[in-house]
């Protein structure tokens, strides 16, 4: 964490200065607005968040709720979102709290007593090192917690609209085409109406979406006609593994997928309700917790169940739906949906929340630049094109997990196969095998061998450094936060630091070039790396030279006093070599990184050129 370049700070350096919309913003809701957010899920709130960090950029979020959620039904957290909260600023506090899932229990019927079940295998969560972050499990209103005290101390100091409710929309013209209506849910006036306009309208309103009626956009696919009872309780148990994630199969078809919570005394059940009549008209729903207390004791016998505190219950019907389009319009798009409005599965991949947030994320800082002067509106036509797809990846994975998790012991060809698909699968549940195709902001694959590694439309996978400036081993990654910035890892060739090496030309490119998207797309007044953070990685141990032997451009001047940033430049490390871990050539790379953590493109070092093109034809 940087902070004092603008002078010292006693307080809490999480607190940025309030600029732009923070140094005076509205109490109330205003008439007009550059974004509205509807629902403080998880969609909504990444959304916001973002969107915080952008000084002159006004977003509203609202919620009909008249607070903040206090029970939410999301709970598993997969280590790409981790990743996430890292550049949000809250994975150390988060994941000290959580429940880790470190390993998952496979239990099945008995061969010589089929009507009891024993564990019939382990599977280590991340035996392969996906990520340096861990699989946890923690209550999804924790998570909106952390986001929201994001917003309110990013510098347009955001807080939440409560007691507000989307009724309709309508596109007119002028600076903010969107007219919004809105219903009172809350207060003294509740179920006064008023409209207030906005230039951009984000539905992240759940799986009953009135904004995605509103678009006329519908959710299609097939429902499975198979029901479970999902319940947080306390409870009194003999089951051997009650602190570890279990699948449980019994003798008669049922199953459990068990998943310990957050605090060692709660966890959660899907108890499978088995298979329902399509004529069955949501009667399953009425099933009680009487009900399925019963079928969880009779799954898991000889083991047995006794319920003290539910803290929350459900009973549901698994469905595998998406919209064919996340937007209103093919050009010129004005109002988005993401999360549940858009996708709707089983809950039993724990991959809602997961996959909401990155749909979130990657709408905001497009919606950010686009606001912000950084790039042309046909920026956010990429969204769609994105996140649809990898929401119909996702749905295909739950279908075939969700199967499998409803099937006989007597239907599988081999008793392991459903912990065999667990640990073949482990990458896409934990949110890694996303892949953006390429775009306006995802480049091709022309010049892969150089970072192999670093996958062009993946995310950027961290590695251990040595930063030279003090020494410290720390996470190559973990210095890039949700500030809205590019980032550009230059990889530098072997003879760098030397004056002669391909790594100073490309410096002293960077830094001086009329072409150079430092130079280029400078905002008139700002520090240097206001828009894109830089930084080298040599493959030298740090040791080796001395932090001024870099060029200028690593050496950056910021803040209003000047200061140089010294956390630029890093060195590779002994046993962990990141141009081996990686797959980094020796000649050198660069690898350009959105945003969002995605790689949007590998180069060699002398390519300025592609370089210069690849930002323009974002920003030009």
């Amino acid at each position: 964490m940087q902070f004092h370049h603008h002078g010292y700070v006693s307080g809490d350096p999480r607190v940025q200065p309030a600029a732009g919309i923070g140094l005076d913003r509205p109490a109330e809701l205003p008439d007009e607005m550059d974004v509205l957010i509807i629902g403080t899920g998880p969609a909504g709130v990444i959304t916001a968040a973002q969107l915080a960090t952008f000084p002159h950029v006004h977003a509203r979020i609202i919620d009909r709720r008249p607070g903040r959620l206090e029970v939410g039904q999301a709970d598993g957290i997969q280590a790409r979102s981790v990743e996430t909260f890292q550049a949000f600023g809250f994975a150390p506090q988060i994941t000290q709290e959580a429940y880790w899932i470190t390993e998952m229990a496979f239990w099945r019927p008995d061969v010589d007593n089929p009507r009891n079940i024993v564990r019939g295998g382990r599977a280590i969560d991340d035996e392969h090192g996906i990520s340096e972050f861990p699989h946890l499990i923690v209550n999804q209103a924790r998570v909106l917690d952390y986001f929201l005290a994001f917003m309110r101390n990013a510098p347009s100091r955001m807080e939440p609209d409560y007691g507000w409710e989307f009724v309709s929309q309508r596109r007119l013209s002028g600076s903010h085409p969107v007219e919004v209506t809105l219903r009172r849910t809350a207060g003294d006036d509740e179920g006064a109406e008023r409209t207030v306009r906005t230039k951009y309208l984000v539905g992240a309103d759940g799986a009953r979406s009135a904004v995605r009626r509103s678009i006329g956009r519908e959710l299609t696919g097939a429902q499975a006609f198979h029901a479970w009872g999902v319940m947080d309780v306390l409870a009194e148990t003999d089951f051997p593994d009650i602190r570890t994630k279990c699948a449980i199969q019994s003798h008669d078809g049922g199953s459990i997928l068990h998943i310990p919570r957050e605090g060692n005394h709660l966890f959660r059940m899907y108890v499978d309700l088995g298979e329902v009549d399509e004529n069955d008209g949501g009667r399953v729903r009425e099933t009680t917790q009487e009900q399925v207390e019963q079928r969880a004791n009779e799954i898991m016998h000889p083991y047995t169940l006794e319920v003290r505190d539910v803290a929350w219950r459900s009973v549901y019907e698994v469905g595998h739906r998406v919209t064919d389009s996340f937007h209103d319009a093919d050009t010129d798009p004005r109002v988005f949906i993401l999360g549940d409005a858009c996708h709707t599965h089983s809950a039993k991949a724990g991959q809602g929340m997961n996959v909401s947030m990155q749909d979130g994320w990657n709408l905001a800082w497009k919606l950010a630049h686009v606001l912000d002067g950084r790039a042309g509106e046909e920026l956010l036509e990429t969204y769609s094109g994105e996140r649809q797809q990898i929401a119909v990846d996702l749905i295909d994975f739950d279908r075939e997990w969700s199967t499998l998790m409803a099937k006989r012991p007597e239907e599988f060809d081999d008793p392991a196969e459903l912990e065999d698909f667990y640990v073949r699968t482990a990458e896409f549940p934990a949110g890694f095998m996303t892949e953006y195709q390429p775009s306006m902001i995802t480049g091709d694959v022309a010049h892969q061998e150089l970072a192999a590694g670093f996958p062009v439309g993946k995310r950027f996978k961290s590695h251990m450094v040595t930063r030279v400036c003090d020494a410290n081993p720390v996470h190559l990654g973990h210095h890039a936060t949700a500030d809205g910035r590019w980032r550009i890892y230059v990889f530098a060739d072997a003879a760098a630091p030397a004056e002669s090496s391909p790594t100073r030309a490309l410096a002293d490119w960077l830094a001086t070039d009329p072409a150079s998207p430092l130079v280029r797309y400078r905002p008139e007044g700002a520090d240097v790396d206001a828009w894109f953070d830089v930084k080298v990685i040599y493959q030298q141990p740090h040791s080796a030279f001395d932090i001024t032997d870099a060029p200028e451009a690593f050496l950056p001047r910021v803040g209003p006093f000047q200061v140089r940033d010294y956390e630029r430049i890093y060195a590779a490390r002994s046993g962990e070599d990141i141009f081996e871990g990686r797959g980094v050539s020796r000649e050198g790379a660069v690898v350009i990184v959105r945003p969002d953590q995605y790689v949007s493109q590998v180069l060699p070092l002398g390519s300025t050129a592609d370089i210069a093109a690849h930002f323009d034809r974002i920003m030009g």
